[in-house]
């Protein structure tokens, strides 16, 4: 009788998963809204004709009792090819007043923790939180602009 070998992950070893794979969980649970309180939403941009999934749309919630209370924030997200390696790109489309968004609305990764500090388990849901709870914070009751305005 020829032995069987089985090749098991030890109790130690970690399975990579394959980006696509990680991002249809990721667009799985957003449609589901698994990851959120419904504070931010997030789904692909053109789920027919993006096959590598790159181009998101992410919905932030402004927290009540803050100056983003009641608004709806619309961003743009690109996980690229290294992602989630690398954490994903954010832009506002709406504008907005936050410490960590520059005035071109890109959120700037240094700025905000969950991204200067990537980790291959964080998620899309991850990096919304993060804003959501930067919106949150006391530090960020800054003036905003007017409801509706955009980045060109």
């Amino acid at each position: 009788h020829p032995r069987t070998t089985r090749n098991m992950a030890s109790a130690g070893d970690t399975v990579v998963v394959p980006r696509n794979f990680r991002l249809l969980e990721e667009l799985e649970r957003g449609e589901k809204a698994q990851d959120q309180l419904g504070q931010v939403s997030y789904g692909l941009a053109d789920i027919d004709n993006d096959n590598m999934m790159k181009h998101w749309n992410g919905t932030i919630i402004g927290p009540g009792g803050t100056p983003f209370d009641g608004r709806i924030y619309a961003l743009r997200i690109e996980c690229g090819e290294n992602y989630p390696d690398v954490p994903p790109y954010l832009q506002f489309e709406t504008k907005v007043n936050l410490s960590c968004v520059t005035d071109q609305g890109v959120v700037d990764p240094r700025a905000l923790p969950v991204l200067s500090q990537w980790r291959r388990s964080n998620t899309i849901a991850d990096a919304l939180q993060a804003v959501y709870k930067l919106m949150a914070s006391p530090s960020s009751r800054k003036p905003q602009p007017p409801e509706g305005a955009t980045y060109a």
